[in-house]
């Protein structure tokens, strides 16, 4: 076996020294010598990475094969969700390593859970939206909202004290609520059609909950998690659209009679009309209409911050009044 051997030269146009090769054998009775020069450390080093190339075989570095997320998978995972809500017992997070989740995954697994919900008797009774601001997209590295499905059992009287068993880690959050008058379904849905499908709105707040441990949510994670929905207060004074500019409405948000947080409906990607055309479009490429008298929240407007047992929030949007939610202590 012949190895290359390589010793500094002097490079007179740049004063520094450059590589120069000698071959030599394994063996070869110059070894401590090469053509009466001394071998320097970093040709010892090079000589020696030569041979062990030469006598070891090289396997090309190629990352392990994937496994897609099977059926009976997405289904367990649906079922370790339901169970975190039920029994109050967050979960660790969904994605595992040797099997990647797809965004596709995550509302497979979302899909399983309303299915279940449904065959138990409740009913659908509007959608949400979620990550309408930039920052919670940077944050979970995603470029584009989620949505969730907002059930029967999900709505709570303002005012009325709200039980604090039904939550894990909760957290509320200020929104302006579409009530539908007529049926939207995408895709291709404007801002004007949508507008028009709009009855009226009323300031909201969207409790949101995650049986995600600590809230360490990716993506996947709280799609998968109904996009972290776990209950709504919708105000009872109803405004017309031509009444009101979204846009510049104003919130101020108070927890326990103390400023908690300030915003507007121009956070939520530009206008929460958009967040409504948006869900239409993405659910109607799913097959799914929203229907006439159905509520749709279309994202927050502050940033969300803890519900805790025996806390009093309140919001109050600009043009449309206030909403009160009251969080009951733990029995």
């Amino acid at each position: 076996m012949r190895v290359r051997v390589e010793r500094p030269v002097e490079n007179p146009a740049t004063s520094m020294t450059r590589p120069d090769s000698i071959i030599v054998g394994p063996r070869s009775p110059v070894a401590d010598r090469v053509n009466n020069r001394p071998l320097t450390p970093i040709n010892m080093m090079n000589m020696v990475k030569t041979m062990n190339e030469q006598d070891s075989p090289v396997t090309a570095s190629r990352p392990m094969p994937r496994r897609a997320a099977s059926p009976s998978l997405l289904a367990d995972l649906a079922g370790r969700l339901s169970a975190a809500r039920t029994k109050r017992e967050p979960i660790p997070p969904l994605q595992d390593p040797d099997v990647p989740l797809t965004i596709d995954d995550a509302y497979a697994i979302q899909q399983h859970q309303l299915d279940q919900w449904i065959a138990s008797g409740s009913r659908l009774l509007g959608h949400k939206v979620g990550l309408t601001s930039a920052s919670m997209q940077r944050q979970l590295g995603v470029e584009q909202p989620d949505f969730g499905n907002l059930m029967d059992d999900m709505f709570f009287p303002e005012n009325a004290v709200i039980p604090a068993q039904r939550f894990l880690q909760p957290r509320i959050e200020p929104e302006i609520a579409f009530i539908l008058s007529r049926p939207l379904r995408g895709p291709g849905v404007t801002v004007a059609e949508a507008i028009r499908a709009v009855e009226y709105v009323v300031p909201a707040l969207e409790l949101i909950d995650s049986r995600i441990a600590d809230w360490k949510i990716g993506i996947v994670d709280t799609i998968a998690d109904n996009a972290s929905s776990g209950g709504v207060v919708l105000g009872s004074r109803p405004v017309r659209l031509d009444q009101v500019d979204l846009r510049l409405a104003g919130c101020v948000l108070h927890r326990n009679g103390e400023l908690a947080g300030t915003g507007a409906g121009g956070a939520v990607l530009g206008s929460p009309i958009n967040a409504l055309v948006w869900l239409a479009n993405v659910l109607g490429e799913r097959g799914v209409e929203l229907g006439a008298g159905e509520v749709v929240l279309p994202g927050s407007m502050t940033a969300a911050i803890p519900f805790n047992p025996g806390d009093v929030v309140t919001a109050t949007v600009a043009g449309l009044g206030s909403v009160t939610a009251r969080m009951g202590d733990l029995a």
